[in-house]
């Protein structure tokens, strides 16, 4: 059997087995004119765990993303999940023993901001599904639903230990759609992909883009309290939605006889903010536009749970630690558009240093293969500053800090025990230029293998840049 047939089997196998899992359970309830009828909610994740064999890392450097390095550590990871953690563990009859001694151990890193499948690699107008460019609100959509799962740009950031990632719309619009949060396993399907558990998101953006792609079209939002009075209209319009699904609700309880709502898809994404069900990822530069999205959240009653982009962060960083929002940032990505222009390269560390939430985030497909590597930048950086930051420390902006920003901190984000088993056992420092994710485990399954081809993903495109011997041309 040639190697590329052989790999080719494994990795059909995996996708089989990711899609074989059993519909969420999860009841909502859905009013379509007159009726009022209980159904599963829309496109469940189908994700399903790959069943492996216990696994035990020893003789590593583990940087546990809670702040900790352990040295001469060891992890055991069993049935998807972290199950022990310390100095001498012993294995399971039936472990696999990895000796990484030289190695360092992290949990897989997590992008909060990626537009992976929905810009998906070879670039093509036929297939550039980000930006529903035709309204200013947009909510009505889902970032899922152009996702091509396919896009080999998935399996090259699973390469660099990326795990999981949150994709979404692009910053064409105010209200730009729904994001999703997807765990970067091999599927046929984007439920497949879809992080079980993991809450919606609503894109949202300020500033120059929105009033710019509708301003030359000669429509509102042409200026930036334009942008803000889009916002307050949008939210009105979503609480009076609320209030009469509530009011519907209630006179239905006590068996009054009243006609159900009409199901309105962008207000139910708005509605569902309101009601803390749906976290606000918002597209952001300048502080004095974060300070009034701030000010338009509290107006309103929900939280921005991230802002994006975020150049100015630093000058607001006590009130993004008041109200615990958390920052998304480039270590040194600026200047490409007027309101990116006043960056700080101490941006990251002066927001982590204020107490608040600080993410590393890339926006980009070559970027996000070296996430380890943005880390690193933004580390030297601060320690030139004299912020003394640790590699304990600097390795949360890209694993539980964004986990937190998309609301699965209690599943990932971290090594501790009863929390998913995603892992990575790099070469050498992470830290480092010179070193590479040599393994990479989702839930306890090895995903990736530098070392062994068996275990390096091969897609539908990877298919046509291979000899039929499996090496790339």
């Amino acid at each position: 059997m040639s190697q590329l047939l052989h790999r080719s089997i494994i990795w059909i196998g995996l996708i089989t087995l990711t899609i074989s899992a059993c519909q969420s359970t999860n009841i909502k309830k859905a009013y379509v004119g007159e009726k009022n009828i209980s159904l599963a909610a829309p496109f469940p994740s189908t994700y399903k765990r790959l069943s492996s064999q216990a696994v035990l890392i020893k003789n590593t450097t583990l940087l546990t993303g809670t702040g900790k390095q352990i040295n001469n550590a060891s992890i055991l990871l069993e049935n998807g999940r972290i199950t022990a953690i310390g100095n001498a563990l012993d294995a399971p009859l039936d472990a696999n023993v990895i000796d990484a001694k030289g190695k360092w151990v992290t949990p897989g890193l997590i992008d909060v901001h990626s537009h992976l499948g929905v810009y998906p690699a070879p670039s093509h107008e036929a297939s550039l599904d980000g930006n529903e460019a035709t309204s200013p609100n947009t909510a009505e959509v889902w970032a899922e639903h152009s996702v091509y799962t396919q896009d080999p740009q998935f399996t090259l950031a699973l390469a660099g230990g990326i795990t999981a990632l949150q994709i979404l719309p692009g910053s064409a619009n105010l209200f730009g759609g729904r994001g999703v949060t997807l765990k970067n396993t091999p599927a046929r399907t984007v439920q497949a992909m879809k992080f079980p558990g993991a809450p919606y998101s609503l894109k949202m953006a300020c500033g120059e883009n929105p009033k710019r792609v509708y301003g030359e079209r000669k429509q509102s939002p042409a200026s930036r309290m334009a942008n803000v009075a889009g916002y307050r209209t949008a939210w009105i319009a979503a609480a009076e939605y609320n209030r009469k699904l509530d009011e519907y609700k209630e006179k239905k309880n006590k068996g009054e006889e009243v006609d159900a709502p009409v199901r309105n898809l962008q207000m139910e994404t708005l509605g569902e903010v309101l009601r803390g069900n749906i976290l606000v990822h918002n597209h952001c530069y300048r502080a004095e536009e974060m300070a009034v999205m701030l000010d338009i959240a509290a107006e309103f009653g929900y939280k921005v749970t991230a802002f994006h982009h975020a150049i100015e962060a630093y000058k607001i960083a006590d009130l993004l630690a008041k109200d615990n929002v958390c920052a998304a940032m480039w270590p040194e990505w600026w200047g490409f558009k007027h309101e990116a222009y006043d960056m700080v390269e101490e941006n990251i560390v002066m927001v982590s240093e204020a107490g608040a939430c600080a993410i590393i985030h890339t926006d980009d497909a070559i970027t996000i293969q070296h996430l380890n590597q943005e880390a690193a930048k933004a580390m030297a950086v601060g320690n030139k500053a004299n912020y003394e930051i640790s590699r304990a420390d600097a390795i949360q902006w890209i694993t539980l800090n964004p986990a937190k920003a998309l609301g699965v901190a209690d599943q990932t984000g971290s090594l501790e025990i009863g929390k998913m088993a995603d892992v990575v056992i790099w070469d050498g420092d992470p830290f480092s230029v010179f070193t590479k994710a040599e393994k990479v485990f989702i839930d306890g399954a090895l995903m990736f293998d530098r070392l062994n081809s068996d275990f390096q993903p091969v897609l539908d495109f990877d298919l046509g840049v291979l000899d039929p011997e499996g090496e790339r041309l």
